[in-house]
């Protein structure tokens, strides 16, 4: 019997036991026939004169320094899609977790930003297959997240101010296979990168997995080309040199020569796969830094391993005599992958400071 994953236009059309529904502010807990009761809520003056059923809660508040359950669910079922927004200063200070089947430690802690593809703060669309943003500010994530017993997802708010958050989490009721693996994101940051040393994106994953996901705003110190840095994966078992090289980073993203385009600008691309969708020139004043946006998703092409995963990418530009210059640049990068549990704990999140942009 079809359970209803994996969805597609190839499977559209199949009936199955799958139950949908959908937690948000207008429906606390997804219960059905429970949405769009509130009596209270951030609309509740603006529907005074109409009353209930008329978009009384359609977001919520997240004080500072504080956290809040955004969803939670029991399963068996997967997530099949989130929409949220919220203001671009927020973006780095608002910091998402999930949790599946009751673990203690999550399995995705991730500022929205980055995990939508806009870790500068300023909105970028992005027109892919698992990560959509469109104006102006919509993120909507189709990753699948099945998980068998329950689902937690929460949104911490670092900063020093009060968050307005609209949230719409979409997923199903349904039989989950044995095969299925879980959902899982880290984000890191380099800033700066040392010299001579490389950005790791993901390491300590033991398990059996694979790897399907990388996010990076990468911000450059030097002038001239700095993408010429290799991308590495070491799994299973390998120690000094990988089993997966690239040969540079926007190669890896999908693009060639410097994505310079006939007139000498960068060219920006949105694809459902890969994408170098955004950049951040400087303005003449306090802006003095380029920044740029690009993701690479493995759907068609994912990583497997079997034991254990390492993801490191060089920073790596030009000096004189035509010799390689490692750059000392800013790097944030999110890792997206899928693996069965338990996952190792991840490095502790760094603070406000070290995650603000500057």
């Amino acid at each position: 019997m079809f359970n209803g994953l994996g969805m597609g236009l190839g499977n559209l059309s199949r009936l199955s036991k799958a139950k949908t529904r959908s937690i948000s502010p207008e429906n606390f807990t997804g219960e059905k026939g429970k949405g769009g009761m509130a009596t209270e809520g951030t609309g509740a003056e603006c529907a005074r004169d109409l009353g209930q059923g008329w978009k009384v809660s359609p977001s919520v508040h997240v004080k500072a320094k504080s956290t809040i359950t955004m969803a939670e669910m029991d399963g068996p079922g997967a997530i099949q899609h989130i929409w949220l927004t919220c203001f671009p200063p927020s973006w780095r200070y608002l910091i998402l977790r999930m949790y599946w089947d009751g673990e203690e430690t999550p399995s995705v802690e991730v500022p929205i930003g980055d995990f939508f593809c806009n870790g500068w703060g300023e909105r970028s669309n992005v027109s892919s297959i698992p990560v959509a943003v469109n104006p102006a500010g919509g993120m909507n994530s189709y990753w699948e997240m099945p998980f068998r017993k329950s689902a937690k997802i929460t949104v911490e708010n670092i900063s020093d101010n009060d968050e307005v958050l609209y949230y719409q989490v979409d997923y199903t009721l349904t039989d989950i296979p044995e095969d299925a693996a879980y959902f899982h994101a880290q984000w890191r940051r380099s800033n700066p990168l040392l010299y001579k040393d490389v950005h790791t994106i993901l390491d300590g994953v033991k398990g059996h997995g694979h790897y399907v996901g990388t996010y990076i705003a990468w911000g450059v110190n030097n002038t001239g080309w700095w993408g010429e840095g290799e991308i590495k994966f070491y799994m299973d078992g390998d120690k000094e040199y990988p089993t997966i090289c690239g040969t540079g980073t926007e190669d890896y993203f999908g693009g060639a020569w410097n994505w310079e385009q006939p007139k000498g600008e960068y060219g920006t691309y949105s694809t459902a796969y890969l994408g170098m969708h955004q950049v951040i020139k400087p303005d003449g004043l306090y802006q003095s830094q380029q920044r740029f946006g690009m993701y690479r998703w493995h759907v068609m092409d994912p990583i497997r391993f079997e034991e254990d995963l390492k993801v490191t990418i060089q920073a790596l530009g030009w000096r004189s005599g035509h010799r390689y210059l490692p750059l000392q640049d800013d790097i944030a990068s999110t890792a997206f992958w899928y693996q069965a549990e338990p996952h190792n704990a991840y490095p502790t999140l760094p603070s406000k400071d070290d995650l603000e942009v500057i």
